[in-house]
């Protein structure tokens, strides 16, 4: 048994297990949980109507992509639909591969695309590489959904996941809605956007770090288990690989 093989094995000891109980009381727990969770959704419900009445900004610059289909507006990648989810995945110019922790949520895009344009919304991903690099990873993942390139715009810049040299020199930059120590040059977020029946478009939403839990599926199916998410609490993602970098389980 190896060092890392012992302290897991320790820490599984030093973790406190739930008591065994009969059918009956564990009942009893059960129903007292279901309340909450009652509760829990109660509020999440409240808290995702909140995020969908929250102003919106009319968007006056035009973005330019590069895309599988040659030079994209932002209004077109809304492919004739209303809505516009982009996830802003780290991938910048010349990484020899994407982000694994923006990978582990890639993942999840194409099972959603199965459904997502049935409710008027396009997902897209955008990062800063070249369209040629983009398409590369993107074909070594096996992905589907559409990626595109902002590599000539400000767009990263303007959604706060990319950060210019001289933020990067004064170790300053703005991310998350606060200003912090300069980390990467990228950064990962999702941001939302909606197009009237007139053709403006405008910015609704935006969110980063901890707010992109909810797009992990996996994280779901983890929480319900009793080892949980079983994550080292200094470095949550750190067991995370892309998925053609697992060992067999």
């Amino acid at each position: 048994m190896n060092g890392e093989e012992m302290e897991t094995k320790n820490k599984a000891k030093r973790v406190k297990q739930p008591e065994v109980v009969t059918r009956s009381e564990w009942l009893v727990a059960r129903k007292d949980l279901l309340s909450r969770e009652k509760e829990f959704i109660r509020q999440r419900d409240a808290l995702s109507a909140a995020r969908r009445a929250l102003p919106r900004v009319k968007i006056e610059k035009e973005y330019v992509f590069d895309g599988p289909d040659g030079k994209e507006t932002l209004a077109d990648l809304f492919d004739g639909r209303s809505q516009l989810v982009v996830y802003h995945f780290m991938l910048g110019p010349g990484w020899e591969e994407g982000c694994k922790a923006c990978s582990y949520l890639a993942d999840h895009f194409d099972g959603a695309n199965r459904h997502l344009p049935h409710r008027d919304v396009t997902l897209v991903g955008v990062s800063r590489a070249p369209l040629a690099e983009i398409e590369a990873y993107q074909k070594r993942m096996g992905w589907k959904f559409k990626w595109v390139s902002s590599n000539a715009s400000d767009f990263n810049l303007d959604y706060h996941v990319s950060f210019t040299k001289e933020e990067q020199a004064n170790n300053k930059v703005s991310y998350n809605y606060a200003t912090s120590e300069f980390m990467s040059e990228e950064l990962p977020g999702l941001s939302v956007f909606y197009k009237n029946d007139d053709g403006d478009l405008f910015h609704t939403y935006s969110t980063y770090a901890r707010g992109l839990d909810a797009l992990v599926g996996t994280y779901q199916f983890l929480d319900l288990v009793p080892k949980g998410r079983d994550e080292n609490p200094d470095s949550t993602m750190d067991w995370v690989r892309r998925h053609d970098e697992y060992e067999a389980a």
